[in-house]
């Protein structure tokens, strides 16, 4: 082809280029554009925002109702295997879970009235340790409320495992329990005495039992006595389907009136400092004492002698009715708490240098030196009570089970990151008040997959190292303590059984006690009794 045609070819071809283009924008330019809201300006699980609609089209967000129902997984942590030890994966381990806006709530509907006059005295025997007590005295301010009872100070367990000789003001803030109950529950410290030889009813009310057992069968009992003694706390009162004021006075009664004494208060501020100076910390509940795995029969990596004595201290404990265990059973089912060999390698897989501060929250562990040797040549730095303060400084604490274990509760609650070897009542307790507090990360060991991971360890199929740690981290994403509503019944289950198998209400506040912000850059506060 001569140069001058090849040259207008090429010319002409640009030409028809460039109209087709212009008239394809053009065209794009006119059809009307729908405009989404960004995500930063919506809330992701906003209840009553809809996205508009045009042309006849239904523009809607892909939030499911199922969102709430699980966590939110950490961004760094839907990858696995992760770069360990690396600046931003270190952040990463000490950075709160995703709270989904959500915020304490506390205050009662506009229909709540002060407690009017009452028609008799709910005297109430606590049972069990620390935290198992608590929740029982949260339940019975609620049921003071229901029944229309003056609430006596309740008396604290005194003869179980613990042995604790402490009065509720020996651990808890008598005088602001009292007054910050004052437009829920009328709160004495005695008994009357004109009441105090009159005969009472003494009543083992059933457990989980809804409004209408309290308002029926229970308020019909004033009619013939002035006096009700509650023979045990411990759940009693159910976890759901209780009217929103009275599930926001339980609330109210454990993560606002229930507050530890100045002197425990003031003892565990000072461990909490200590901890801190050292930087970003693990609280460990390591529980791994005589008591709990005597109860409940787990003797892995223990010797014949000490699964022996393990054994006979459950015959000879009364109140533990279940006296025959299978120990490998029991751990395959992952009803065993983690030794503190398993803790340290759980640790390390999810990428926790070796300097981490380790904060271990438990009373004497099993054992000693010989089954804490591997944690510790892992994780240096493993403080307690007593390596944190002097004896002179825990002597008015150290005779006292439950004072010690309300320091452990503090440390705990207000660590950066809180991890249970064993879904005890602590580590329910502080579960709860961390998700109520604004969900700060709270690892949750699935003990039951981690059984088989370890057990291969030990059989030599499997070695430490990113295989184990992308395994460890996939189990663990999802339970690191972020937004997301309290579970149900286990499907199927039925009776006791059914109520046995749902999440307990003070693991797990949400929806009751939480309200969700709607812009999630607002400065709302948190709505609370004054």
């Amino acid at each position: 082809m001569p140069k001058p045609r090849r040259r207008a070819f090429s010319v002409m071809r640009k030409l028809l280029t460039c109209t087709i283009c212009s008239m394809a924008l053009v065209a794009v330019l006119s059809v009307p554009v729908q405009v989404f809201p960004s995500s930063r300006d919506v809330p992701i699980f906003s209840r009553s925002y809809k996205l508009p609609e045009q042309l006849g089209l239904k523009f809607q967000r892909p939030v499911t109702k199922q969102s709430l129902t699980q966590e939110l997984s950490p961004l760094r942590w839907s990858k696995a295997p992760r770069l360990f030890h690396k600046t931003s994966a270190l952040d990463d381990l000490w950075t709160p879970p995703s709270s989904r806006n959500f915020f304490p709530c506390t205050k009662p509907s506009l229909n709540y009235s002060s407690p009017g006059k009452t028609r008799g005295f709910l005297l109430v025997h606590t049972n069990g340790g620390l935290n198992q007590m608590r929740a029982g005295i949260c339940d019975m301010v609620a049921i003071a409320r229901i029944i229309n009872a003056t609430l006596v100070i309740p008396d604290l367990d005194k003869h179980s495992f613990w042995n604790d000789s402490s009065n509720f003001s020996d651990i808890f803030d008598e005088d602001h329990f009292i007054n910050a109950l004052s437009n829920d529950v009328k709160v004495i410290k005695k008994l009357p005495k004109e009441f105090a030889t009159i005969p009472r009813a003494v009543k083992h009310f059933r457990s989980w039992s809804g409004i209408d057992y309290y308002r029926d069968e229970i308020a019909s009992m004033w009619k013939d006595h002035r006096v009700i003694r509650a023979a045990k706390s411990d759940s009693r009162l159910a976890n759901n389907n209780l009217p929103a004021d009275i599930q926001k006075l339980r609330c109210h009664a454990c993560y606002e009136a229930l507050r530890f004494s100045p002197k425990i208060e003031a003892m565990g501020k000072l461990l909490v400092d200590r901890m801190r100076s050292y930087g970003p910390y693990i609280a460990l509940h390591l529980r791994y004492e005589k008591d709990m795995l005597s109860f409940s029969g787990c003797t892995h990596d223990l010797s014949p002698a000490e699964a022996e004595e393990l054994k006979m201290i459950r015959e000879n404990t009364s109140y533990w009715k279940v006296k025959n265990i299978d120990p490998k059973e029991q751990r395959a089912k992952g009803h065993c708490p983690l030794t503190p060999k398993e803790v340290g390698i759980f640790l390390n897989a999810l990428g926790y240098p070796s300097n981490t501060p380790i904060y271990v929250a438990a009373g004497d562990i099993y054992g000693g030196e010989s089954h804490m040797s591997d944690l510790q040549l892992r994780y240096p730095l493993l403080m307690r009570k007593e390596t944190l303060a002097s004896s002179k400084e825990l002597e008015p604490f150290v005779h006292h089970a439950s004072q010690m274990a309300a320091l452990d509760y503090i440390v705990s609650v207000e660590s950066d990151v809180f991890i249970s070897s064993y879904s005890g009542n602590m580590a329910r307790a502080v579960e709860g008040h961390r998700r109520f507090l604004g969900h700060r990360r709270t690892i949750s060991p699935d003990r039951k997959s981690l059984v088989r991971l370890f057990d291969k360890l030990e059989k030599g199929t499997m070695q430490e190292g990113n295989n184990l740690a992308s395994r460890i981290i996939e189990l663990h994403k999802r339970r690191q303590g972020s937004a997301r509503k309290r579970k149900g019944p286990i499907s199927g289950t039925r009776g006791m059984d059914r109520f046995r198998s749902e999440e307990s209400f003070y693991v797990n506040p949400l929806p009751d006690c939480l309200c969700q912000r709607e812009q999630p850059n607002s400065q709302a506060s948190s709505f609370i009794r004054r």
